[in-house]
């Protein structure tokens, strides 16, 4: 406590801190200065030693993070590895990998000298777990551009490995030998129950060059170093990857990355950065709503039927669709026409920053006296429907040309022109109907049509829209931007991606190549479309496709070189323009990313797509590919969350897993926003009001929901047995989802995703309350995380109540196929004068019920105070009926159940104080 105490209390720690930046450069050792700091620092807390104790209690309320930083001078320890005779050991004797080659070396890890704007608090952590890693290297006799060496075989050890599935996303693999891993895996975490600890192994990058981890034979780990560019070769690499060892894999993981953090200097951690506001927001997304046929029609109607519905959203993403794009060889200033599905415009180049014709010919107050009655809202499915029907007819085609060679196809090909010719005459009345609109036109354009969405629908905060990182899905077309020096760039894949899933975006990309802007014109490009963006009222951005430079490096310094000079820019642009945080990354699931592009980008998928059905054709697929999601975005949490907020993406309320999505994004700690189509019976109203309050908040948890350490090194996907569980924490609790994933899973020899109908069954498992990893809470005080009382668990299912210590026996669950639970668990408090005992459960109509509670507070000897947000029926566990309770200073009939103690109440929404009640119980 005291340590913690030294920082809490140092109202000189910005002077402090001065005199330490401005004397750096006089001390050869970070560590030396970090003590010398620290000893001034506390110089003159003393001063002040008698306002610090009056100031304490306040201190101690106010105060809500932990620093957990070490206020003394470090004491150096040896390294907790050691490499000799071709063993690499931890703790002294314990092996890790064995037949380690000669050419490998090790480095312990040191912060000395290295030059780093890392916060003080990070450093200093970082410089108290040094003694617990360092770095892997090796040598080779040539240089190369793509370089192969293993570090060493494991064998009989249970592993956590995360590896890309597509070139864009990744996701968890297990194993118990280095022969198990997959290509182009992230990292990997060994469990080492010998002497109680894990051990993480995470490629990074030197130089010009970027790591992964891929099989070997015989148990061997092999490293990959490449640079994407032949014209840039290395034979050698001290620190291509870091080996970190902890008691703890949820601290080891924080450990690694902060270390990797302070040693490269490239990237910054979660907790540095501010969070984009729409991270506590309920919203909307336009793309699997209607795909590329998003028109300002679309939008407005369906914001308004999200209004009409009680809930409206506080934030729009505009996704793909509303571009200025055409394809090589059409007129430069026509827009491509009349697409509809994803695909059909993955060869197109961006040809203007500005809006395409469907935005561009928004009148200004249009919308605003009609509200888009004119729109037919079934229009965006029909459109869908009838050009999924018409590239059904044109896949035949092509099967039946590749299976046969040439033969008749008059009739299919009539089939297609018929196709082809009723989609555009639908595109042509919809046209029509865009053309209608008021003769008082104020403004044109995406600047009127924003204004006036926010005109109408007040509580619309946030207006993002999509973009690829090189502009369209193709890049730019070069001849529209000749002062960005753009120049097509073939698109060559690195053989390590040999073994992902085949992929539409990765086929049509190389088809075409990147229209790529110079990477010295990068600032300027995305400085140019975001003020842009800016200017006609757009806050924000989804930016897709971010792995495309890996391979379009070779004239360009190799693929580190040229990430960084795109991150640069988009940094910069970012900073200047949306407000530092308001970008959403996606697409971008690779270390680079996260080593390179982090330093202001704070939120980013951790999951592939929401996939409403498989697009291979396997008719299960519409319930295994949910289970695969939740996979995805729980384990991608692991490391994905040191860096940024995980955001589980968008998914529709009238899916038939819509709930199962629905609890997992009420628990993730992300935005939770929607991709309903347009039409009143596309919407599930009913369940959308179980994630968000009336005015477009949500009751978000403080952290982001991880994997249990119990479902770490298993397979939820197809063993038959596991069941996922994650945990999070709310203000006054946590909570854990339950989900049953099994189903499907990855295919090694086939390098897919694909559906086990065999595991597809009931599951069990067991939960506990030690299962949530209470010291993990960024919010929680010490005591709490140290608390051994008893806590109410309440099971969202089933609303029963029942009771759990850390010596309780754990409760034993069972799901169906696709099913979930969600519990609950809220510390009991118990008051001291008349012993009863109290639990805040909150709104329980709300999937994070406990979420809700916004305060808790005992004032006076028997009487509690909670404050809570929403309407609904409260619930609470009271081993006693109060005497009196109060709704907003007006005495409240309840419910009280002798039998469960179960206390209860309707609570309504008061607008005036945004949506809380003050409740208070007397006993």
């Amino acid at each position: 406590m005291e340590t913690r105490r030294i920082f809490r209390y140092n109202y000189f720690y910005p002077f402090s801190l001065y005199i330490y930046r401005k004397q750096k450069k006089a001390f050869s050792s970070p560590t030396i200065l970090c003590f010398h700091f620290l000893c001034f620092s506390n110089f003159l807390c003393s001063l002040m030693a008698p306002l610090h104790e009056s100031l304490s209690s306040i201190n101690d309320v106010i105060e809500s993070k932990p620093l957990f930083v070490p206020i003394t001078k470090p004491i150096l320890q040896p390294n907790s590895f050691n490499l000799s005779e071709g063993s690499l050991c931890a703790k002294d004797s314990t092996p890790i990998l064995f037949d380690v080659p000669q050419n490998v070396t090790f480095t312990p890890f040191s912060s000395h000298s290295i030059s780093t704007d890392a916060p003080l608090p990070i450093l200093l952590r970082v410089q108290a777990n040094a003694h617990k890693g360092g770095f892997l290297g090796f040598t080779k006799e040539s240089p190369s551009d793509r370089l192969t060496n293993s570090l060493g075989r494991f064998e009989d050890r249970e592993f956590l490995s995360l590896f890309r599935f597509k070139m864009w996303w990744s996701t968890a693999w297990i194993g118990k030998s280095g022969s198990d891993l997959q290509a182009e895996t992230q990292w990997v975490m060994l469990k080492i129950p010998e002497i109680d600890s894990y051990v993480a192994i995470i490629p990074t990058i030197e130089g010009a060059f970027r790591a992964s981890l891929t099989p070997g034979e015989k148990g061997n780990v092999l490293i990959c170093a490449e640079s994407g560019s032949t014209k840039v070769k290395e034979s050698s690499f001290k620190s291509i990857a870091y080996i970190h060892i902890c008691d703890n894999p949820y601290n080891l993981m924080k450990e690694a990355f902060s270390a990797l953090r302070v040693h490269m200097n490239t990237f910054k951690l979660l907790e540095e950065k501010k969070l984009p506001k729409i991270v506590d927001k309920f919203g909307w997304c336009t793309w699997d709503a209607c795909y590329l046929t998003v028109d300002p029609a679309t939008i407005w109607t369906g914001v308004k039927e999200f209004e009409d519905g009680g809930v409206c959203p506080k934030f729009v993403i505009i996704d793909d669709g509303w571009q200025s794009i055409n394809f090589d060889g059409d007129e430069l200033d026509k827009d491509a026409e009349n697409l509809v599905l994803g695909g059909e415009q993955m060869t197109a180049r961006l040809t203007s920053f500005k809006e395409c014709k469907k935005f561009r010919n928004y009148k200004g107050g249009s919308f605003i006296t009609s509200d888009a009655s004119h729109f037919n809202p079934l229009k965006p499915k029909m459109l869908i429907y009838k050009a999924t029907e018409r590239i059904q007819a044109i896949i035949l085609r092509r099967k039946l040309v590749k299976e046969s060679g040439e033969q008749d196809l008059t009739e299919l090909d009539e089939k297609i022109k018929i196709l082809s010719e009723e989609l555009n005459a639908m595109f042509d009345e919809v046209e029509k109907e865009e053309s209608l609109g008021s003769d008082d036109v104020s403004g044109s354009g995406m600047a009127a049509f924003t204004k006036d969405l926010r005109l109408r629908f007040k509580s619309l905060d946030d207006i993002y829209v999509w973009h690829a990182l090189c502009g369209a899905w193709n890049g730019v077309r070069p001849e529209t931007m000749m002062d960005l020096k753009a120049k097509v760039a073939p698109f060559e894949l690195s053989p390590s991606l040999g073994a992902t899933m085949a992929d539409l975006a990765v086929d049509k990309v190389v088809e075409a190549g990147i229209g790529l802007v110079h990477p010295s014109k990068a600032h300027e490009f995305y400085d140019s479309m975001h003020s842009y963006l800016a200017t006609v009222g757009v806050t924000g951005a989804k930016i897709d496709v971010f792995q495309t430079l890996e391979s379009l490096a070779e004239e360009h310094g190799g693929r580190v070189e040229l990430a960084k000079a795109y991150y640069d820019g988009l940094t910069e642009s970012m900073i200047k323009n949306f407000n530092g945080t308001d970008v959403i990354a996606s697409m971008q699931q690779c270390n680079e990313f996260f080593f390179l592009a982090t330093k202001q980008i704070s939120i980013g998928r951790v999951g592939d797509d929401f996939w409403w059905q498989d697009p291979y054709g396997d008719p299960q697929g519409v319930y295994w590919l949910q289970g695969v999601h939740m996979i995805h975005c729980s384990y991608n949490s692991i490391w994905m969350g040191q860096m940024i907020q995980p955001d589980w993406d968008m998914f529709q309320s009238d899916h038939v897993c819509a709930e199962y999505h629905a609890a997992s994004r009420a628990i993730c700690g992300g935005p939770v926003y929607l991709s309903d189509h347009l039409g009143k019976a596309s919407h599930n109203f009913d369940l959308i009001k179980k994630l968000a309050f009336f005015d477009g908040t949500i009751p978000r948890c403080v952290h982001y929901a991880l994997p249990t350490r119990d479902s770490l090194f298993k397979n939820p996907l197809f063993d038959k047995e596991s069941i996922l569980k994650i945990f999070n924490f709310n203000k006054f609790g946590g909570v854990i989802g339950t989900f049953n994933c099994q189903g499907a899973g990855w295919s090694p020899e086939e390098h897919r995703f694909k559906g086990y109908k065999e595991c597809y069954t009931t599951v069990s498992g067991t939960v506990h309350v030690s299962d949530i990893e209470w010291d993990q809470n960024p919010e929680a005080a010490g005591s709490q995380v140290t608390y051994t009382g008893d806590y109410l668990v309440y099971k969202q299912q089933s609303e029963e109540i029942l009771f759990m210590n850390s010596k309780s026996e754990a409760m034993k669950i069972t799901l169906e196929p696709s099913a979930f639970d969600l519990l609950s668990f809220v510390p009991v408090t118990e008051l001291v004068s008349s012993g009863v005992r109290f639990a805040p459960l909150g709104l329980i109509n709300m999937f994070n019920c406990v979420g809700t509670v916004q305060d808790m507070k005992v004032t006076g000897d028997n009487s509690i105070r909670v404050d809570v947000k929403g309407e609904g029926r409260f619930m609470a566990y009271s081993s006693s009926a109060p005497v009196k309770c109060y709704l907003n200073d007006k005495e409240a009939e309840f419910k009280w159940e002798e039998e469960t103690g179960k206390l209860s109440f309707f609570v309504p929404w008061v607008e005036e104080s945004g949506g809380i009640s003050h409740l208070s119980f007397t006993f």
